[in-house]
Order: structure tokens, then sequence, then C-alpha cells
């Protein structure tokens, strides 16, 4: 590539960079194109962008980005998941993929500025998503609610039961 057209591409890879909640380095080495194919549409169908760019361009970019941390991983045949929504989702979808073909393995990745080794980004796979999370928040405020709800009603029906029960007997 030309020098004009590297530095171009150096600049959008350092905006893709910057602007990503998440960025998991991957080893896609002994995937076939038909598999790395079928895994770039499983990753837009989720809103991940998938990368494979050259090494020398990706340490730049992320040396750019305030990315130094990811430096030392951008060794070999490296793509960089990158999602702008659910930090989480990459790994997911990874984890899916490779219950099918072993592959690809994730090198380390880089969560809201932190750096995680293979293991811990691996373990991001459990976290539910944010739905989930959303969901089991909002139960457990309503439960109580219920609760208190229940409780009041419980109370203004034994109140009405005991007033009609004196009303009935002054009526005798």
């Amino acid at each position: 590539m030309p020098q004009p057209q590297k530095t171009k591409r150096v600049e959008e890879i350092s905006e893709i960079l910057s602007q990503a909640k998440s960025i998991f380095m991957t080893d896609f080495t002994g995937l076939s194109v038909e598999q790395i194919s079928k895994l770039r549409r499983q990753f837009k169908e989720q809103d991940v962008t998938y990368l494979v760019v050259k090494n020398t361009l990706a340490r730049i970019s992320a040396k750019q980005s305030g990315f130094e941390k990811m430096i030392p991983y951008l060794s070999g045949p490296t793509g960089l998941a990158l999602s702008f929504k659910d930090p989480v989702s990459p790994v997911r979808i990874i984890s899916d993929f490779q219950k099918e073909t072993e592959k690809p393995t994730i090198k380390a990745a880089i969560l809201e500025g932190e750096l995680l080794d293979q293991q811990a980004a691996e373990q991001l796979r459990d976290i539910p998503s944010r739905e989930v999370l959303l969901g089991q928040v909002l139960a457990g405020i309503n439960s109580p609610l219920a609760g208190f709800a229940g409780t009041l009603h419980a109370l203004l029906s034994k109140l009405v039961r005991t007033v009609d029960a004196l009303c009935q007997k002054k009526e005798e």
C-alpha cells in the first residue's frame, strides 16, 4: 500500500478503536474463507465489527488511539472484534462459533479501556446480556412493590369485611 493509503487506513482504524466499547483480539488461524464469512455474518447480525488488518497498521492505530496495552497481542494472524453497543456480545458470538469449529481463539480483550487476558475475556461470556440484566433489575424493583400492593389489598379487604359484618350485626 502506498504511504497516503496507509495513513488514511491507520486513521480509520484509530477512529474505530477509539469509539469501541470492547475490542476482542482473536487468532483466526485454521479457519477457511467460508467459516470466516459465516463468522462475519454472525458478527454483523449483532452489530459487531470484525476487522482483519495488518499488525503493523493495527499497532500504529492502537498507539494513536491510546490502546498501547493491546500491542503485545498484535502478532500473527489477528482479527479484531469490536462492539459499539453491547460490550460482551463479541465473546458470546465467538464462544458459540467455537462450539462448531474450536476456532477462533481469543488472545486478549480490551473492555471499557481495561486489558483482559484470554481467560478473563472468555469468562465474560457468562455475563447476562444487557436486556436480561435490565429485566432482573426491574423484577427486583417490582417484587417488593407487588408485595406491598398485596398487603394493602389484604388490609383493605379485611377492613371492608369488618365494616360489612358490623353493619349486618346492627341491622339484626
